[in-house]
């Protein structure tokens, strides 16, 4: 998902393909000859295949600074979005694997380090954005929260909601079959 939004953000041309875990299509030969690790997203570039959320979202950032999705020329803000980035994938998605309380501890640490700004680096935003409110979306739609919990989170979640990306994204994924979560 995050991935199609940063495509969309930065109006690159593509074709999505969906691909089944659970009919195991990520296993098949075809698959595994372009990503032996069997994992998605996977992006095919005029390079090779790219893969894993963080440098998808970085090389369409790079590729395409007319979007602004990376603070480009600014060493320190680049480090940041680099620093977001790993948290969220070292950190925040393995997180829900290890169960609500756990996820829970983790999810505050995300709305503190948000703070008050409305995107992660501040009044932009950013390729950090896209996989916080992807990763945030998906939480925020099972854990059942409670009302009031984490208000940054939730006020960062509703601007993205609003971006065009965003919403074509979730109803391009609806139709292709995507179990949203409710």
């Amino acid at each position: 998902m995050a991935p199609h939004i940063a495509l969309h953000e930065v109006g690159a041309a593509f074709t999505p393909r969906q691909v089944s875990l659970r009919r195991r299509e990520n296993r098949s030969a075809e698959f595994l000859a372009l990503n032996p690790e069997g994992k998605v997203p996977l992006l095919l570039t005029e390079g090779g295949p790219l893969t894993e959320v963080a440098a998808i979202l970085f090389w369409l950032a790079r590729r395409h600074p007319q979007a602004g999705l990376l603070p480009m020329g600014d060493a320190l803000a680049e480090a940041q979005v680099i620093s977001w980035m790993s948290f969220l994938a070292a950190t925040v998605h393995p997180a829900r694997r290890q169960g609500v309380d756990h996820a829970l501890q983790v999810w505050s640490l995300a709305e503190g380090r948000l703070g008050g700004a409305p995107y992660a680096l501040g009044a932009t935003c950013s390729v950090a954005d896209i996989h916080l409110f992807r990763l945030f979306w998906r939480f925020k739609g099972s854990a059942a929260l409670e009302p009031g919990a984490f208000p940054r989170l939730t006020a960062h979640h509703d601007r993205m909601m609003a971006r065009p990306a965003v919403r074509r994204v979730l109803r391009d994924e609806a139709a292709m079959g995507y179990e949203l979560p409710a």
